[in-house]
C-alpha cells in the first residue's frame, strides 16, 4: 500500500500538523518539530506532545508514516569546530524531539564541506555526527536525504551515502530518503521505466533497498545533471508524468512515507488524488 502525503505546516504547534495533513487527504506527512530557520526553540510541552499523539491516532497516522525534517541550518559535516558542535547539538535535540513525539525517523540533508575540508573528511564528520546522536537517543532512525549536489553539498552520489552508512555504527538506525528532484538533477535519470529501473538497480547495488525508508516525490524545474535544487509540481517539470506512474505501481515503495515537497501547496490535495489515480 502506498502512503502519500506532504510536508505540512506545524504552525501554532506540532499538534496541528496531523490536522493539516488530514485536510489534504494525506496518509503520511512530514513536518518540522521546531522553527527550521532558528537554532534554538522552546522544549515541547507535555500538552503539545499528548495533543500531537492524539491527533495522529484520531486521524489514522501511524509513526512509521511520519517523516520529520530537521532544520536547514544544521551542517553535520561542518569544517569548523564551532559550526560542527552547534550542528551536532541541534541535530541531537531534534532526534530527542522525535523520540518525545513517539516518531521513528528524522530526515536530514547530510552536510557540506564549504571548500574548507575534503569531501572524504566531510563524509567522516557526518557519520561521526550521526553516531553521536544515536548514542544519546533511542528508537529514532537517522534518515539521510540525497541532495542535488548544489554548491558543496554532499550526498548527491549514491557512493557518498554508502560511505556515510558504512561508518555508522548501528546500521539498524540509519536509512535513506530519496528525493526524485534531487536524484534527477544530481545526474540519475528517472524519466521512464527503463532508466528508472536502472537508477534504482544502481541504488540497490551501491546502498541497498533495505536502507530505503522514505521518498520525497517532486518534479524538477531544472534539467538532468544540472546540480540545482528546484522542485516543481507533479507533471509540470522536466521529469514528466511517467516516473510517477512507475513509482506508484512499484511495490518497492509500499509501506513507507512518500512525501510531496512540491512548491504550490494549494495543489497538494489534487496531486495526492492524481498520484493514487495512477495505481493500476
Amino acid at each position: 500500500m502506498k502512503y502519500i502525503g506532504a510536508h505540512v505546516s506545524a504552525g501554532g504547534g506540532v499538534e496541528n500538523a496531523p490536522l493539516n495533513a488530514k485536510g489534504i487527504g494525506a496518509k503520511a506527512f512530514a513536518l518540522f518539530t521546531k522553527n527550521q530557520k532558528q537554532w534554538n526553540a522552546s522544549p515541547l510541552t507535555d500538552k503539545s506532545i499528548e495533543a500531537f499523539k492524539k491527533n495522529c491516532a484520531d486521524n489514522g497516522f501511524i509513526p512509521e508514516m511520519i517523516l520529520p525534517h530537521d532544520s536547514y541550518l544544521i551542517n553535520l559535516g561542518h569544517p569548523e569546530e564551532e559550526g560542527l558542535t552547534k550542528s551536532r547539538e541541534a541535530f541531537t535535540d531534534e532526534m530527542v524531539r522525535c523520540e518525545q513525539l513517539g516518531l521513528k525517523m528524522l530526515n536530514f540533508h547530510p552536510g557540506s564541506h564549504l571548500n574548507k575540508i575534503s569531501p572524504t573528511e566531510c563524509l567522516k564528520r557526518i557519520a561521526e555526527s550521526i553516531n553521536l546522536a544515536l548514542e544519546k537517543t533511542t528508537g529514532v532512525t537517522a534518515v539521510i536525504e540525497n541532495t542535488a549536489g548544489q554548491g558543496t553539498n554532499m550526498g548527491y552520489l549514491f557512493e557518498q551515502i554508502a560511505e556515510i552508512i558504512g561508518q555508522v555504527e548501528d546500521h539498524s538506525r540509519v536509512g535513506v530518503c530519496i528525493d526524485t528532484c534531487h536524484t534527477f538533477t544530481s545526474g540519475y535519470d528517472l524519466r521512464n521505466k527503463e532508466v528508472f529501473d536502472q537508477t534504482f538497480a544502481k541504488f540497490d547495488e551501491i546502498i541497498g533497498w533495505r536502507y530505503l525508508r522514505a521518498i520525497h516525490l517532486n518534479d524538477s524545474k531544472k534539467e538532468l545533471a544540472t546540480r540545482v535544487d528546484r522542485h516543481h509540481s507533479i507533471g509540470q517539470g522536466f521529469l514528466g508524468m511517467e516516473i510517477f506512474e512507475v513509482l506508484m505501481n512499484d511495490p518497492h515503495f509500499d509501506e513507507m512515507p512518500i512525501i510531496l515537497e512540491t512548491p504550490d501547496e494549494t495543489l497538494w490535495a489534487e496531486e495526492i488524488r492524481l498520484l493514487y489515480s495512477l495505481v493500476r
